[in-house]
């Protein structure tokens, strides 16, 4: 498929400098683009390679003073990285065919499910009793959807996904590959013999609207209530969510980042990879935790930028580090004021006998 730098312009409202009718037909990264191929610079950092790339049309911010020519065809919008978002998603949306519709065979719907106009469920998909199923919802192959779970409308679920009995998925959610939404939470009580009683967890998972959820995430159900991903959250790949957590809207949480149970995330938090979270605490709206960081007691203070293990004050942490990387030299100098202490001590002490 081709498109011209018009009809590319119409769709981001941008304006063109150079060829109207340049053509392109796939879309690349600024430094490894070709001929034919439709690329961006928002980061002043790739700023560079916008005067050599041979790409055909290159998407730009309005503000963008050029230093040296550009062979290429030009598109200036507000936002060169939103307006490039907005198009790699029309474009995935046409390659990935998600207009299928219909139920493929072999695949299980329970009779009492209730299923909305120009659904699709894939092969092997497993439905559930009493399940509901909203407007333009896609099930593919290998998904299971437990009892009496409500997937809404536009809610896109891709293959091997599971969402257990009672959970309920909001509009225009995405749940990737091999995620799990609803498996019991981490619920074991000691006994005096050592061994552990399971606590049975009869709560849910409630995910709000345009979340989505990266592959092999998994979301525990509640012990009692409900399990909560807010509107907008972003959970990226291999993340746990453990039983009770409330995760506040427009989150984004990165990889391999794990949630103790009952822990209340708030709004509009940015949380790095690897990070570790303990249980039943509170983190207020618009903290920023940097990756690797260990997070052990509530924050209080909205908007603050928390870093290390145990996690403190992001410029705190990082003079903390520059101080520890020159203990070797600090410990040397210690050591030589110590000697001179000594020094000038012994002198001060012969003086005196000198004078008595």
């Amino acid at each position: 498929m081709q498109f011209t730098a018009v009809q590319i312009a119409t769709l981001v409202t941008g304006t063109i400098e150079g060829n109207l009718e340049a053509k392109v037909s796939k879309v690349s990264k600024i430094e490894e683009a070709s001929e034919g191929s439709l690329s961006f610079v928002a980061n002043p950092k790739y700023e560079e390679f916008l005067y050599s790339s041979k790409a055909s049309v290159i998407i730009v911010n309005e503000a963008l003073k050029l230093t040296a020519p550009v062979t290429a065809t030009l598109i200036r919008v507000k936002d060169a990285y939103m307006a490039f978002a907005f198009l790699l998603e029309k474009y995935n949306e046409i390659i990935s065919n998600t207009g299928k519709t219909g139920i493929e065979s072999p695949s299980f719907v329970s009779p009492s499910a209730v299923l909305g106009k120009d659904v699709y469920v894939g092969a092997f998909a497993y439905i559930g009793e009493n399940v509901v199923v909203g407007d333009n919802v896609k099930i593919y192959p290998g998904c299971y959807i437990g009892d009496n779970a409500i997937i809404q409308e536009g809610a896109v679920l891709f293959s091997g996904v599971k969402v257990y009995n009672d959970c309920k998925i909001g509009c225009r959610v995405v749940l990737h590959s091999g995620c799990v939404v609803g498996g019991d939470g981490f619920g074991f009580a000691p006994l005096k013999d050592g061994s552990y009683k399971k606590v049975p967890q009869i709560g849910n998972v409630i995910i709000e609207d345009d979340v989505e959820v990266g592959a092999n995430t998994t979301i525990d159900r509640a012990t009692m209530g409900s399990t909560y991903i807010r509107k907008g959250v972003k959970l990226d790949n291999l993340i746990q969510i453990a039983h009770n957590v409330e995760i506040g809207e427009n989150t984004v949480i990165a990889a391999q980042t794990g949630v103790s149970g009952s822990t209340k995330i708030g709004m509009n938090c940015i949380i790095g990879g690897q990070v570790g979270i303990v249980g039943h605490i509170h983190i207020a709206d618009g903290t920023r935790i940097n990756a690797q960081s260990g997070l052990s007691k509530t924050v209080s203070e909205a908007n603050q930028a928390l870093n290390g293990s145990p996690a403190f004050d992001y410029k705190s942490s990082l003079k903390s580090q520059a101080i520890f990387r020159n203990l070797p030299e600090l410990n040397q100098r210690i050591q030589k004021l110590e000697e001179t202490i000594e020094q000038l001590s012994a002198m001060l002490n012969q003086n005196i006998s000198l004078s008595e």
